[in-house]
């Protein structure tokens, strides 16, 4: 039985999702599809558009 409001994560409480934040932060690439794919994205189209990083 589920209580409203208050849910449980093996992984936050093991602390791999803090081991992944500070492996991301670090290295600059995000280890998330989502992320993954926006940053790629985003550097072909400034490829593409001839755009220089500030």
């Amino acid at each position: 039985m589920k209580v409203p409001g208050l849910s449980f994560s093996l992984k936050r409480a093991v602390g791999v999702s803090a081991a992944k934040q500070n492996i991301a932060r670090k290295t600059g690439i995000p280890l998330t599809k989502g992320g993954l794919e926006r940053k790629v994205g985003r550097a072909v189209i400034n490829a593409v558009i001839g755009k220089k990083k500030n």
